[in-house]
């Protein structure tokens, strides 16, 4: 599985989750990272130095000044990352399309394993979309946004997010290592992103579907996962084939119906953002008119992160979702 690697935020980022491990209680911090922290290591083990009391306290009250100086820089990565989830709506905000359907269900699975305290393993599979093409930095693609949403929501989970997008492919190649890149995985949660690629090949929409719903019925005799279908974009390039893209869209959402899998509209949310909510098209699109910029990306995280914690918020106050009504859509 050398070819998967979770999705990972950059170095920076890695100092900002030590520093929310040096601000959470002990209780609080996940078993193994206390693990980690309460081993000594080999040498410390094979010739223990002797620590007196007065020792001890004054290294608890009294941190060098390096130390202080890391535990502050840490800290201010902390904020920094804070600030910088807002920074990018602080011009257009993300709002919800008043437009769309309320939601129609729940994720048990994942939402399950969030509210009990499990590792959660999220699989973004799709194509440049998923990959990010088009945002300015590996932190601003949407599976990254995705994670540092959960992660500020439940800063004590262990949430990996590996991201299995690969630019310019559609469901006939994403079927090739659906296996290896998916279903090895063991997710809790698959975001399955096609289509697109499909309509600019005119590719017939009925064949994408057939082999979706296919890939679908492979990942649920695998396992629990629950996986969302995210559809075409709004975008100009797609547009200038209205025809395929409105039938792919269409077909995709019956798949996701019949196998009772959710769905993320995404087509319709963007076209929320510009019809309905006045956005111009290139503060969301990106000049080639295909793909989404750091904005559309943060705000297409924004809500499919929202509807993962209104699950968990579900199963928190014992909504009983049952297992066949699993499809949603923002609210």
């Amino acid at each position: 599985m050398s070819s998967l690697r979770p999705f990972r935020l950059k170095a920076w980022l890695a100092v900002s989750a030590a520093a929310l491990l040096l601000l959470t209680p002990v209780s609080q911090v996940p078993a193994r990272a206390q693990a980690a922290q309460a081993a000594p290591s080999p040498a410390q083990s094979a010739n223990p130095a002797p620590t007196s009391p007065s020792q001890t306290t004054m290294a608890a009250t009294h941190p060098s000044a390096e130390q202080r100086g890391i535990t502050a820089r840490a800290i201010d990565k902390v904020k920094q990352v804070a600030k910088s989830a807002g920074d990018i709506f602080s011009r257009v905000p993300c709002l919800a399309p008043k437009g769309v359907s309320k939601t129609m269900g729940s994720l048990p699975h994942v939402a399950g394993k969030l509210v009990a305290g499990l590792p959660v393993v999220i699989v973004a599979f799709g194509s440049s979309s998923t990959a990010g093409y088009g945002a300015s930095s590996p932190d601003f693609n949407y599976p990254n946004r995705l994670a540092a949403q959960l992660r500020r929501q439940y800063p004590t989970a262990d949430i990996t997010v590996i991201n299995a997008g690969v630019g310019g492919e559609d469901a006939p190649e994403m079927m090739k290592r659906l296996q290896t890149q998916v279903i090895d995985v063991h997710p809790d949660l698959v975001i399955w992103q096609v289509g697109t690629n499909a309509v600019l090949r005119n590719l017939d929409p009925a064949d994408t579907a057939k082999l979706v719903e296919d890939g679908i019925t492979s990942i649920q005799a695998a396992g629990d996962a629950d996986i969302v279908l995210v559809d075409p974009q709004y975008s100009p390039a797609v547009n200038q084939r209205k025809e395929s893209a409105g039938k792919m869209v269409q077909l995709l959402g019956k798949v996701a119906e019949l196998r009772h899998v959710g769905i993320f509209p995404r087509f319709e949310v963007m076209r929320d953002w510009h019809e309905n909510q006045s956005i111009p098209v290139e503060n969301f699109v990106i000049a080639d008119g295909l793909h989404m910029n750091d904005w559309g990306y943060a705000c297409f995280a924004q809500l499919l992160g929202d509807d993962i914690i209104r699950s968990v918020g579900q199963i928190k106050i014992g909504v009983n979702v049952p297992g066949n009504v699993r499809a949603y859509r923002p609210m």
